[in-house]
């Protein structure tokens, strides 16, 4: 193992470490070495996942409420023929 110096961290932050570590009856770089990877993890995850688009958003919440048949369908075309006569271009409506 390797030993790394931060400078500059604020006092409000290093408080925040230190009673974090104190809570689960850990060492504040014990406790700083979870949060760094806890933070790596989350910024892998941040940029690996594709934000929804409005389209799987809505698909999204009909599937979790079991109603992606009929009922998906009929939201969905008046959804088109809204933006038909509003002249927006028309979106891709394959359920997959």
């Amino acid at each position: 193992m390797v030993d790394m110096l931060i400078r500059d961290i604020p006092e409000p932050l290093k408080r925040e470490i230190e009673l974090a570590a104190r809570e689960v009856g850990q060492s504040v770089s014990n406790k700083a070495i979870g949060l760094l990877r806890k933070g790596i993890v989350a910024e892998r995850q941040a940029r690996e996942e594709p934000s929804l688009s409005a389209w799987d958003a809505i698909r999204s919440a009909f599937i979790s409420e079991s109603a992606i048949g009929d009922e998906y369908a009929e939201v969905m075309d008046k959804i088109e023929a809204e933006r038909k006569r509003d002249g927006r271009p028309a979106t891709s409506t394959a359920l997959t």
